[in-house]
């Protein structure tokens, strides 16, 4: 019996998972109990879930795996350093904290002091750990694996085959090119400042048109190859200027990353307390237009080297769920797996299994295929009924009823009736989701026929900006019917065109140019959520729910006390607690 523990350390989204003999046991962001977004530094918290879910103490893992290795492409390193510019102090100062964070070992004794590793650490480069991340967890024995991220490494891309237990990577762009760059410096130039705001330029560029993107060839060149080049004098990060990416205090966050020449190609930047304006969203249709030339240019070339028609994404654009809606239209590819932690998050899962292969796991890959996305932590009827006993008193001032309901077609018939007239329901069931998206465990629910959601979901809970959209949980049978593209999107990882004829019978999930982030539901993968959207069709006709993160700007709840505060300090209309419900 094999253990190894995977971790994502000392970067923004840390994370922690545990592999035992091939099979994931268990896996968490450390965001998750620190109720910090994108919470950075050791995953001392995810650590400690992973080995409680198996029941096993740090003493019984036999390794552990960090996605990221400081020997991997030293020589191109000390290019850069030589060549650049860049201040020896700088350099010398990353060396030093880069040391101090690969000490694994040191960190476990630091963090967990109640528990002893015995141990091996493998440190596996970053890239590698996201084509790993992708390939080795999906349903193909044979597939092209593609990264593309900010940097890690000092790499923004690679690709390669994977086969059996493997990942050949053939390919990389180095530091200081990088599409992730590219798009978070659109991001700040838009005037979302904040680390991890690039999904609000994919729901802004809908309402743009991309009269930039000619522009924008100059800031972003493509490559018969399939690689790409920035316009670095457009860019501060290639030196020591702006090369300032820092997690303080388990929070990421980085400089300016874009340059005053980008004013002279596009105007001026936003100020985040103006009002958006036409030419912003022209902007950030043209960066996503860019974006997926690229992305594209880069897919049709590993598709002419491979010839395998089988795609795997990781690396943080892969959360680019609107160029990944459109690869089975816009490159030979006829079959696309995106895991649901594409980026740094599910770089431990990488990390991991790429471990267990390389130990001597099976010549043949064991076929273990993440099809689902609920690793986290759970909570038994008996927590629930703590948490909810600790809170009476609020509730009882709030003019709440309690109600246990012990029939689960009871149970999801009642919250699908509170849906169709209206409500908004915090549903909370089961573990909790591995990713950023909500997949029906730790979702707020609501009815996607009522084209006054959207604005009452922003009024009562989430108060984020207007544009953004919110997504459709579909029953898997029902796709073809509603949307124009077939097929399994279980992590909410495309963007599919409706049905023309279909959209304003959904208005509340249908996106201003006619797509919904669809995620599909079997019954197979979580069979209480697919009662509760068949309890909705039976009612209206219609297969699906509007689907939204429990959550109000903070991460998504953990524990049922979290789905508890955000139900009381929000006026949300009903909580679901395991088999409770709870009404206002």
């Amino acid at each position: 019996m094999t253990y190894i523990l995977g971790l994502n350390a000392y970067h923004a989204d840390a994370a922690a998972c545990l592999v035992k003999d091939g099979t994931l046991i268990a896996a968490v962001e450390e965001e998750r109990f620190r109720r910090i977004k994108h919470w950075g530094g050791f995953p001392s918290e995810a650590i400690r879930y992973c080995l409680d879910e198996a029941g096993i103490g740090l003493a019984d893992v036999d390794h552990v795996a960090v996605n990221s290795d400081n020997r991997a492409n030293r020589w191109r390193k000390l290019g850069y350093v030589l060549t650049s510019g860049v201040s020896p102090a700088y350099v010398l100062a990353r060396l030093r904290q880069r040391g101090e964070r690969a000490d694994i070992a040191g960190n476990l004794r630091e963090h967990l002091p109640d528990q002893s590793f015995n141990g091996a650490v493998h440190a596996v480069e970053h890239h590698v750990c996201h084509l790993a991340s992708a390939f080795l967890v999906s349903p193909y024995d044979k597939a092209v694996a593609v990264s593309v991220d900010g940097f890690g490494d000092f790499s923004s891309a690679a690709w390669g085959l994977g086969q059996g237990g493997t990942v050949a990577v053939d390919g990389r762009v180095y530091f200081p090119h990088s599409l992730g760059v590219f798009y978070e410096a659109m991001t700040q130039f838009i005037g979302f400042p904040h680390y991890g705001d690039e999904y609000k330029v994919m729901g802004l560029a809908p309402y743009g048109e991309p009269r930039f993107t000619d522009l924008m060839k100059e800031i972003v060149q493509t490559r018969d190859d399939g690689s790409f080049a920035l316009g670095l004098r457009f860019f501060r990060h290639a030196s020591g200027e702006g090369a300032n990416y820092q997690v303080k205090d388990g929070i990421p966050s980085g400089g300016r990353l874009w340059s005053d020449a980008l004013t002279g190609l596009l105007g001026p930047a936003r100020d985040p307390a103006e009002p958006l304006e036409d030419r912003h969203r022209d902007i950030a249709r043209s960066a996503q237009a860019t974006y997926e030339n690229a992305f594209f240019n880069l897919l049709g070339a590993v598709h002419r080297r491979y010839g395998s028609d089988a795609l795997v994404l990781a690396g943080g654009c892969a959360y680019n769920s609107v160029a990944n809606g459109k690869v089975l239209e816009r490159s030979p590819f006829k079959n696309l797996y995106v895991q649901s932690a594409g980026g740094d998050a599910g770089g431990a899962i990488g990390a991991a299994f790429a471990t267990w292969h390389r130990l001597g796991g099976p010549s043949v890959r064991r076929h273990f295929v993440m099809d689902h996305a609920y690793w986290g932590p759970s909570a038994t009827p008996e927590q629930i009924a703590a948490a909810i006993a600790a809170r009476r008193a609020d509730f009882d001032s709030e003019g709440c009823t309690i109600e246990r309901i012990a029939d689960e077609a009871t149970l999801c018939r009642q919250t699908a009736e509170a849906i169709s007239l209206g409500k908004v329901i915090g549903w909370f069931q089961g573990r909790l989701e591995w990713g950023p998206r909500a997949l029906g465990n730790r979702s707020i629910l609501g009815d996607p026929r009522r084209a006054d959601m959207k604005d009452i979901l922003n009024l009562k809970i989430k108060r984020r900006e207007s544009f953004r959209p919110f997504a459709p949980s579909i029953l898997r049978d029902a796709v073809p019917e509603w949307f124009e593209t077939d097929g399994d999107v279980p992590f909410m990882m495309q963007v599919f065109r409706i049905r023309e004829e279909k959209r304003r019978e959904i208005p509340a999930v249908t996106h201003v140019d006619g797509t919904g982030r669809l995620q599909t539901v079997t019954w197979s993968g979580n069979p209480r959520y697919a009662r509760l959207i068949q309890s909705f069709r039976d009612i209206t006709g219609v297969p699906m729910v509007l689907n939204t993160s429990f959550n109000e700007n903070e991460p998504v709840v953990c524990r049922p006390e979290e789905a508890i505060d955000c139900f009381l300090r929000t006026k949300m209309d009903v909580l679901v607690l395991g088999d409770t419900i709870i009404r206002r």
